[in-house]
C-alpha cells in the first residue's frame, strides 16, 4: 500500500513540473502587434495605491510600435532670371567709377578752352590709364583731334557726342556679339568656358547658365573643373536654381571624361546647350593648357565645339590680353566675358582685347548679383561710360 502511494506522489510531481514547463513560455511573451482586421483589448492599466508613485509615462506602453512618417524634403523653387534684354541701361549705375575716367574725365579735358598738345597729351595719358590701349588711344585722339578742329565745337552735349562716336567706333560695332546657342545637327549646342585661376570661372558659369535659361534655352552643366570639390558643388547650386541638370564625377576624376560626359547626357535628353566649366589655369602653364585641349578634343567627339568663353577680370588690364592671346592659341576662343566691370576704370580693357585679338566681348558682368550679367552692346557700354550729364 505504501509504495501505490509513493508512486502516485511522484506521478503528481511530474504532471505539476510537466504543466508549470508548457505555461512558463506562455507568461514570459511580450504582448504582440495585432494582425490586421483583429480586436485587441488593451490590457487593464495598474491602478496605483494612494501614496504611491505612479510609473513615468515613457514606461508605460500598450506594446504597439508607432512609426514616424517619412520626412519629405521640399521642392525646389525655381527662379526666374531676370530677361537680358536691356540689363546693359539698367545696370548702367554699376559703371559709375569709369565715368570718371572716360566720361568726367575726357569730357572736362575737351571742354577746355584752348586745347593745346599738353592738353591732348593729358586726354591720351586718360585713355591709356584705362587699359584702351596705345594704338586704339592714338586713334581715338587723332579721330577727336580732327573732328573738333573742323566742327569748331565747344558745347558739353556736342563733344559728349563726338566722344562716344568715337568710342564706340574703337568698340567695332560690327562684331557679332550673339552666343552660338543653336545647331542644325539636333544636337545641343557646346560651349566651353575657360579662363585663368580667380577670374570668377565657376560663378560666371553659373550666370551664362541664367542668361541661357532667361532667353528660353535649356541647359545642362558639365562640371569639368574636378581639381576643387567645391567648384562643382558651386555650380550645382547655381544650375539647380533655374533647374538646369548637372554631370559631375569624382573629385580629381579626368576633366575630359566629364566633358564627354556632360555633352553625352545633354544629347541624350535632348537639351538646347551643354555648358562645361572647366579649370581654372594660369597662361605659362604649359601641361595644363595641354589638358585643356584634350578637354576640347574629347568634346569635339561627339562634335564641334559651337562656343568658347574666355573669362576675363577687368582689374587684369594689359595682363588680360597675354590670357587671351594663349587660351586663344590652344581652344579658338570665340568670345569673351568681362567680369568685375564696375568697380574698375579700366573698362577700356574691351577695346583694348577687341583691337588686339579680334575677339568680341560679348557679356560685361557688372555686380555680384546673380543677374548683372549682361549682353555687351558697344553704343549702349558707350553711353553708360561716358554719362548723360558731362557738367555733373
Amino acid at each position: 500500500m505504501a509504495d501505490f502511494l509513493v508512486i502516485g506522489l511522484v506521478l503528481l510531481g511530474v504532471l505539476i513540473l510537466t504543466a508549470l514547463g508548457l505555461l512558463a513560455p506562455r507568461l514570459k511573451r511580450r504582448w504582440e502587434p495585432p494582425s490586421p482586421g483583429e480586436v485587441v483589448t488593451p490590457p487593464p492599466r495598474e491602478v496605483t495605491e494612494p501614496g504611491t508613485q505612479a510609473p513615468p509615462a515613457e514606461e508605460i506602453t500598450t506594446g504597439v510600435i508607432v512609426e514616424e512618417p517619412p520626412v519629405v524634403a521640399p521642392e525646389p523653387v525655381l527662379e526666374t532670371p531676370e530677361p537680358t534684354a536691356g540689363r546693359l541701361v539698367r545696370l548702367r549705375s554699376r559703371l559709375s567709377r569709369s565715368q570718371n575716367v572716360f566720361g568726367k574725365g575726357l569730357l572736362g579735358l575737351l571742354s577746355r578752352d584752348h586745347l593745346d598738345e599738353d592738353a591732348w597729351e593729358e586726354i591720351e595719358d586718360s585713355l591709356i590709364t584705362a587699359d584702351v590701349g596705345v594704338d586704339a588711344t592714338r586713334e581715338i585722339v587723332d579721330n577727336l583731334r580732327e573732328r573738333v578742329r573742323v566742327l569748331g565745337t565747344r558745347s558739353p552735349a556736342d563733344l559728349r557726342a563726338l566722344l562716344t562716336a568715337e568710342l564706340v567706333a574703337a568698340l567695332d560695332p560690327e562684331l557679332d556679339r550673339s552666343l552660338n546657342t543653336s545647331t542644325t545637327t539636333g544636337k545641343p549646342a557646346v560651349m566651353l568656358v575657360v579662363g585663368v585661376n580667380g577670374a570668377g570661372k565657376t560663378t560666371t558659369c553659373g550666370k551664362v547658365a541664367r542668361v541661357l535659361v532667361a532667353d528660353g534655352r535649356s541647359v545642362v552643366l558639365g562640371a569639368a573643373d574636378t581639381f576643387r570639390a567645391a567648384a562643382a558643388d558651386q555650380l550645382a547650386t547655381w544650375g539647380g536654381r533655374v533647374g538646369a541638370e548637372v554631370v559631375r564625377g569624382l573629385e580629381g576624376a579626368d576633366p575630359a571624361s566629364v566633358a564627354f560626359d556632360a555633352v553625352k547626357r545633354g544629347i541624350d535628353a535632348g537639351v538646347d546647350t551643354v555648358l562645361i566649366d572647366t579649370a581654372g589655369r594660369l597662361q605659362n602653364k604649359i601641361g595644363l593648357m595641354d589638358e585643356l585641349g584634350k578637354v576640347k578634343r574629347v568634346v569635339e567627339k561627339h562634335g564641334p565645339v559651337d562656343e568658347t568663353l574666355l573669362i576675363l577680370d577687368a582689374t587684369t588690364g594689359q595682363n588680360g590680353l597675354e590670357q587671351a592671346r594663349v587660351f586663344t592659341e590652344v581652344v579658338d576662343v570665340t568670345g569673351v566675358v568681362l567680369t568685375k566691370l564696375d568697380g574698375t576704370a579700366k573698362g577700356g580693357i574691351v577695346i583694348a582685347v577687341q583691337r588686339k585679338l579680334g575677339i568680341p566681348v560679348k557679356l560685361v558682368g557688372l555686380g555680384e548679383g546673380p543677374d548683372d550679367l549682361a549682353p555687351f552692346d558697344p553704343a549702349q557700354f558707350a553711353e553708360a561710360l561716358v554719362g548723360s550729364d558731362p557738367t555733373a
